[in-house]
């Protein structure tokens, strides 16, 4: 049987570095490959799959909210406090996406413009 593993997620944007550095601080990864321009990986220190970056021209970010589709994905981060970690999203180079769909997360826009939600870690076990 083979064994298969998710090796990497890489997510379009128009300029790398912003976007990398902004998630390395948030997420506490770190930039193990890359050119400084073009992509960008970042690892963390206990594995995992790592997260990449590419330079596209002409990139449009996703709409939010994206009544036409044209959101494929976003990321749910599990926070132990949903108002410091926003706080800290937003010093790093993340705005508060409008409209806001409930109470109980919180949807950002990377540098990049890829909507996030900030979820309580509780919820996730």
């Amino acid at each position: 049987m083979t064994t298969t593993r998710l090796a990497m997620m890489t997510l379009d944007c128009a300029e790398v570095p912003p976007v990398a550095e902004f998630w390395a601080a948030f997420l506490g990864l770190t930039q193990t490959m890359g050119d400084g321009e073009n992509y960008a990986m970042l690892s963390a220190a206990n594995g995992g799959p790592a997260l990449g970056f590419g330079r596209v021209d002409g990139y449009r970010p996703p709409a939010w909210p994206n009544p036409d589709g044209s959101k494929q994905f976003h990321f749910d981060v599990a926070v132990e406090d949903i108002p410091a970690a926003e706080a800290r999203a937003i010093e790093l180079g993340a705005t508060l996406a409008q409209p806001q769909p409930g109470e109980t997360w919180r949807v950002l826009l990377d540098p990049a413009g890829h909507p996030f939600c900030l979820t309580d870690a509780a919820n996730w076990g």
